[in-house]
């Protein structure tokens, strides 16, 4: 038997189109103007780059954006977004995120770019079948358990895995 942790890579940007992204887009554009401020006070430094580049505190940012939308994450009840299965549910479930900056500016919007990675709790990875993947939780030992089956896509991945007898 093989438990893995899944992790999936979700990107936001200006382009964000569904009204959970772009609400997120917008707050974590607001929070990061706002904390940016504590860095380029007295500069004229405007991207998150350059603040990287320049003060090597400014990569504390992320965690300071996070609070502000922690609220966002409670909305998805620690489901991962946008992985369905064949049936067309959401079923990964996660423990854990991490927010990362991609790219940032004050004055620029459009080039405010964030990630959120997600971790998922463990599953038993049953088969892959083509391009697609059967997985179940781990909860049932020796039980007949439910299964999901899903498309393998891009920026998911398989994080751990541990081979168990």
């Amino acid at each position: 038997m093989r438990i893995i942790t899944l992790s999936y890579r979700k990107v936001i940007d200006c382009t964000a189109d569904k009204t959970w992204d772009k609400m997120f887009f917008n707050d974590s554009y607001l929070e990061f103007k706002m904390q940016a401020q504590n860095y380029t006070q007295g500069t004229q430094i405007t991207s998150y780059a350059e603040l990287i580049r320049t003060d090597p505190n400014a990569n504390k940012l992320a965690g300071m954006i996070t609070p502000a939308i922690t609220g966002y994450i409670q909305q998805l009840q620690n489901v991962v977004p946008d992985i369905l299965n064949n049936s067309g549910r959401r079923f990964l479930r996660f423990n854990r995120f991490q927010l990362e900056i991609i790219n940032s500016d004050i004055y620029h919007r459009a080039r405010h770019q964030i990630e959120l990675n997600f971790y998922t709790e463990p599953l038993v990875w049953h088969d892959t079948i083509g391009n697609f993947m059967l997985v179940s939780d781990c909860d049932a030992a020796g039980e007949e358990v439910r299964t999901n089956l899903f498309e393998l896509q891009p920026f998911l991945n398989i994080y751990t895995i541990k081979q168990q007898q």
